[in-house]
């Protein structure tokens, strides 16, 4: 689970509050298929919200704190039956940057068109 310092989490919960919730746990709580739709939209989007269908504060404390360490995020905040979580993307090094080749361009000026005129 990744910590993050107080300015770090504040700024991600002002990012984070024009969110809609992306995700919805319900009675079947954290199954394979929503811990494989959340690591899914952390990777790109990398802050969520999530949102429990639970009235116990207990277990959505549990899931929040289960989620973060299964797939490696950190708690940016608990608000009733919000959770907000955030994970960096992962850093694209091991891959070559995409680039195209282009032909040189020569840029011609207004007089190098007078002088070639016979």
């Amino acid at each position: 689970m990744l910590n993050l310092g107080s300015d770090e989490r504040r700024a991600l919960r002002a990012r984070a509050h024009s969110l809609q919730p992306v995700v919805s746990i319900s009675r079947n709580g954290l199954s394979e298929a929503v811990v494989k739709e959340i690591n899914t939209c952390l990777a790109s989007h990398e802050l969520i919200k999530i949102r429990i269908y639970n009235e116990d504060r207990d277990a959505r404390e549990s899931f929040l704190t289960a989620l973060c360490e299964r797939l490696d995020a950190a708690p940016v905040q608990h608000i009733g039956k919000l959770l907000v979580i955030w994970r960096p993307r992962p850093d694209p090094s091991g891959a070559a940057p995409r680039t195209r080749a282009r032909p040189p361009v020569t840029y011609r000026s207004k007089r190098s068109f007078r002088d070639q005129q016979d």
